[in-house]
């Protein structure tokens, strides 16, 4: 069975990765011909594929982009899928990553609140921030303060809801794991506010 697409070529590879380190480093056009002593014009038609890459062009697009020229014509390398974030302790609550940083994504944590967190704040001053916040007890028992509800969630129970509805949660009786899924909102919010709140309970 024959593949489906042609292979890339070097010309093609070359062009794609001199797209690619410009734009990763921020540079224009004009930023780059000057440090490579190209006409503007020229490297546009390069970018392009109006106009063929020659070998001479090669050491000094690299050095304008400060890589080397086996870098420029390899292939982007693989990314690396493990997610490196280191976590977050604060006040007893510690949060661990377990997605990569993303703008505008949702963003997973496996959170961990120490029994500090136990005392909520009064009714009037609960948060209230734009977003939705999905949340799984792994183990222990949560308490939910959301709205006019008092809710306790169990171990293998999930709660899902507007953060524009009033809302904390913390333990009861002993700590607490669970998985938490954020959007930049409520990252934000919490990253912020959990270790304020923690130091009262």
């Amino acid at each position: 069975m024959q593949a489906s697409s042609n292979p890339e070529s070097i010309d093609e590879r070359v062009r794609r990765r001199l797209r690619e380190l410009r734009h990763e480093q921020g540079l224009t056009l004009q930023q780059v011909s000057d440090r490579a002593n190209i006409d503007i014009s020229m490297l546009s038609r390069l970018e392009s594929g109006k106009r063929r890459l020659a070998l001479d062009h090669i050491p000094g697009l690299a050095a304008a982009l400060s890589v080397s020229t086996d870098e420029l014509l390899g292939g982007a390398p693989a990314s690396d899928p493990r997610v490196r974030g280191e976590p977050i302790t604060r006040d007893g609550l510690t949060m661990w990553p377990l997605t990569n940083r993303a703008s505008g994504g949702l963003r997973t944590f496996k959170i961990r609140m120490g029994t500090k967190r136990r005392r909520p704040p009064p009714r009037d001053e609960l948060r209230v921030h734009d977003g939705h916040d999905w949340m799984y007890v792994l183990d222990g028992r949560m308490r939910l303060l959301l709205g006019d509800q008092d809710l306790v969630v169990e171990p293998g129970e999930a709660v899902e809801f507007s953060t524009l509805t009033p809302h904390w949660f913390g333990t009861i009786d002993g700590p607490v794991e669970l998985i938490a899924v954020f959007g930049a909102h409520g990252e934000r919010t919490h990253l912020h506010d959990w270790a304020s709140e923690s130091a009262r309970g």
